[in-house]
């Protein structure tokens, strides 16, 4: 088993760390215009496979691709850079502010 440090050095964490974010991002989207996968597909000029797999997390975005689908939600990527020793902090600080609140954390 992967301690916590070791998952946030993996790349395989991160990845599908923003996957999920672009899942959530999209859902939410399709929620407050009230859409359905044929409709968003449509709407940005895609077909209704490319939701599909955004959906699933089964698409490896390109760059371009990213930020297309991006601005086409009226959202705008915004990467911010950490060192991997910042993370693993912030990480250790919202474990014990977890902890300290009652909260289990994973």
């Amino acid at each position: 088993m992967r301690t916590r440090e070791e998952l946030l050095n993996s790349s395989e964490y991160w990845f599908e760390y923003i996957q999920n974010d672009i899942y959530r991002i999209v859902t939410s989207f399709m929620e407050k215009e009230n859409l359905n996968q044929t409709q968003l597909a449509q709407r940005l000029g895609v077909s209704k496979g490319y939701i599909s797999q955004i959906l699933k997390g089964e698409f490896n975005y390109s760059l371009k691709k990213l930020i297309d689908l991006s601005i086409s939600i009226g959202q705008i990527p915004h990467i911010e850079f950490k060192t991997i020793n910042e993370v693993i902090e912030e990480d250790k600080k919202t474990k014990v502010m977890k902890v300290e609140s009652g909260i289990v954390p994973y």
